[in-house]
């Protein structure tokens, strides 16, 4: 019997310190609520991702590129999950070395998967078939829509798994919200997070998120649709799932614009629909038990 080891690598652990880091100074929560603000993408921010090798990382070296992997490619998406980095990265990241432009993040593109397009009107290229487009008010503002015809095809495997990596990252990040909040907000002459109900609602994020990142994180390893699917479908779960009893530990005021909460529970809930819905998910493991 083959055993893979899925522990993270120095060279993978140093990666992931140093996106996290480009990421907290570049893309903080002032950067994220003026993105919210502005309604546009923000351009420069893109060319650094490009300089920084966010899209050329798994093109070859001879070709321009960092010539690294699939498990190295999801751990920067689960930073950028974390952030809530907006734009379509995805597509512009699986389009390096085949559109000019895209690896070095000069240009920005978008592709029409499961009858939506993301980011439509800030592209350079579109990949796909977009007659007929129609812009639809979306949940999220950091993600603009435009419906377009279903062709019945499903997203590359890729792409689903990077889409994937991006709930993982921001399964992570409301746990981590939720905790601190437990731990600071104070009723009835102690911490919230005292309470054996906040306890179990924190427990139960920790478990989707680590279930879903050991999915995801295998799946990058394997590369098989079947699995893939899996993760995708255990990636949304976490996602929305820890979003939501992010809300309930923070009460009330979760609800309100001031927090953040609510950027990544709309997030979630398009990138759950935007690749490879629950729904041709399940049809795609079902098939293959």
């Amino acid at each position: 019997m083959t055993t893979v080891d899925f522990r993270l690598t120095e060279d993978q652990r140093a990666l992931r310190k140093g996106v996290r880091e480009l990421l907290d100074r570049r893309f903080d929560r002032d950067a994220l609520r003026g993105a919210v603000d502005a309604g546009r993408l923000d351009r420069a921010l893109w060319r650094e991702l490009g300089a920084a090798g966010f899209f050329a990382l798994r093109l070859p070296e001879s070709q321009g590129g960092v010539g690294l992997g699939l498990s190295e490619a999801v751990l920067v998406f689960e930073e950028a999950g974390r952030v809530l980095l907006p734009g379509p990265l995805v597509a512009t990241h699986l389009a390096a070395g085949a559109v000019p432009g895209a690896a070095e993040g000069d240009a920005v593109v978008t592709e029409a998967a499961e009858g939506l397009v993301p980011w439509l009107d800030a592209a350079d290229v579109v990949l796909g078939d977009v007659t007929g487009a129609v812009p639809m008010r979306s949940v999220d503002p950091l993600t603009p829509l435009h419906r377009v015809r279903d062709d019945g095809r499903t997203s590359d495997p890729t792409a689903v798994l990077l889409t994937a990596a991006e709930q993982v990252g921001s399964a992570e990040a409301t746990t981590r919200t939720a905790v601190r909040h437990a731990r600071e907000r104070e009723q009835f002459g102690q911490a919230v997070g005292g309470f054996q109900a906040v306890k179990h609602l924190c427990a139960g994020m920790l478990v989707r998120t680590e279930l879903a990142r050991a999915a995801v994180r295998a799946a990058s390893v394997t590369a098989d649709p079947v699995e893939i699917a899996g993760a995708k479908l255990l990636a949304d779960e976490a996602a929305t799932g820890n979003a939501r009893d992010c809300l309930q530990v923070h009460g009330g005021m979760g609800f309100t614009w001031e927090a953040d909460v609510h950027l990544h529970l709309k997030r979630a809930w398009v990138r759950a629909r935007l690749r490879l819905p629950a729904a041709r998910a399940e049809e795609t493991v079902a098939a293959a038990l």
